[in-house]
């Protein structure tokens, strides 16, 4: 694996029951070229099985499709996916929006033995006729949890009954996330997988990565300016993700910095995706050292050498926290990741907070203690007890497998704060 920039290998890299069952969503830890654990499987086996080069075709049929929420993510795994398959017959190709159909279309038709994409550009290829799916034999949900938050179920229900979609006894389907509550895999697993699926977890589950120090800080909505500022200048120029709550809000963080004299860039949804490209390029290659985001960059993105992560807003679920403060610590290195935690607003975090830090050994202060005992429902409360769950609900008696009549209503796509496809 060295060509592909992997010297060591993860855990889940080691599973060999990959392509043994016939489902598997894995709760992923978060690691370096976190995509390798289900595209150095997926190339494998086709070059293995002897898969057709990619020709010219007016609907392609690839053999895989990988979908993920957003753009950012699914560029970064096409790219990995180019770099994996260099030297082979198997051609990988990249279908998300903000960007004219006309050269995507152009590129998918020369050729596709794997397709990445987002939900509503997938989606509108294979109504366009472009992509057909009868020799689909390998499907891959990235961040499915994700997915389900912002809005994108009803696509990934039409996808799985689309016309020559192959059924769930026939494909091999994989959903992917470094969190899966159980109302995910009532809502998802047990309808898009087959019953006797296996659920691989690696590492601690729903909890922290151990190698980040995490701090949480008690502030005011007014001194949080102050302390971001005073943070940075200690830093330098080491490499700084800072995370809000709105666009609006990364917008105004972004430019007092800059005016603040700290080489800041931002990257949230209402950015043009050549803006957004350009973000991330910059904080890559350290020509702006802080990069001011919203959740969803927490989510999958691979971005080398994050020193630091701040959460300048606290999200309101903890699945979000843990995937922020893994944007650092990854690989083996270590990371900080300091929190600003104001009672006025995040009290309801309090006792998932206090979880987190126990179970990653990590100091919780007396403050947070407090605030946890005092919150609504801590009666029993247990600070080392499970955080979320993120275990398979089927030891739990969570749901039944093909839970069609447990229906809760997915959030619409267009009532998110973020539209990031």
């Amino acid at each position: 694996m060295c060509p592909g920039g992997i010297s060591k290998s993860s855990g889940i890299l080691l599973k060999p029951h990959t392509f043994s069952p016939p489902g598997l969503p894995s709760r992923s830890p978060l690691l370096s070229s976190p995509q390798a654990a289900f595209l150095l499987p997926i190339l494998q086996k086709l070059m293995a099985d002897g898969v057709a080069a990619s020709s010219f075709s007016e609907q392609q049929e690839p053999e895989a499709i990988i979908v993920a929420p957003t753009r950012e993510l699914i560029n970064q795994i096409f790219l990995e996916a180019r770099k994996f398959a260099h030297g082979t017959c198997v051609r990988p190709v990249v279908l998300y929006g903000g960007i004219s159909t006309g050269h995507q279309i152009r590129d998918l038709l020369r050729g596709c033995n794997v397709l990445c994409g987002t939900p509503g550009r997938l989606m509108d290829m294979i109504g366009r006729g472009k992509v057909g799916l009868t020799k689909l034999r390998y499907l891959v949900m990235d961040e499915a949890d994700r997915m389900l938050d912002m809005g994108f179920e009803p696509e990934m229900r039409r996808l799985v009954g689309s016309p020559g979609m192959p059924s769930k006894e026939e494909r091999q389907t994989l959903m992917f996330s470094a969190t899966y509550p159980e109302d995910i895999q009532s809502r998802m697993a047990g309808d898009f997988l087959k019953k006797d699926y296996l659920f691989l977890a690696v590492g601690v589950v729903g909890g922290a990565c151990s190698d980040v120090e995490q701090k949480l800080v008690q502030v005011t909505k007014f001194s949080k300016r102050d302390q971001l500022l005073d943070i940075l200048k200690n830093t330098g120029t080491e490499r700084t993700m800072v995370f809000v709550e709105t666009k609006r809000q990364a917008d105004f963080i972004a430019a007092f910095l800059c005016q603040e004299n700290v080489a800041t860039t931002s990257i949230h949804g209402d950015r043009e995706q050549r803006e957004r490209e350009q973000a991330l390029g910059d904080f890559r290659s350290g020509k702006c050292p802080v990069l001011v985001a919203t959740s969803v960059a927490a989510r999958g993105l691979d971005i080398k050498d994050v020193q630091h992560v701040v959460n300048f807003d606290l999200p309101n679920n903890i699945d979000d926290y843990v995937h922020r403060i893994g944007r650092t610590g990854r690989c083996g290195n270590t990371g900080q990741a300091v929190s600003f935690y104001d009672p006025e607003q995040d009290n309801q975090l309090a006792r998932s907070l206090v979880k987190i830090l126990c179970s990653a050994q990590q100091e919780v202060p007396s403050w947070l203690e407090q605030s946890a005992l005092g919150a609504h429902g801590t009666s029993g409360f247990n600070p080392v007890g499970r955080v979320f769950a993120s275990t398979d609900s089927r030891k739990t008696g969570g749901f039944q497998s093909g839970g069609s009549d447990q229906s809760s209503a997915a959030p619409s796509a267009a009532a998110d704060e973020e539209e990031w496809e």
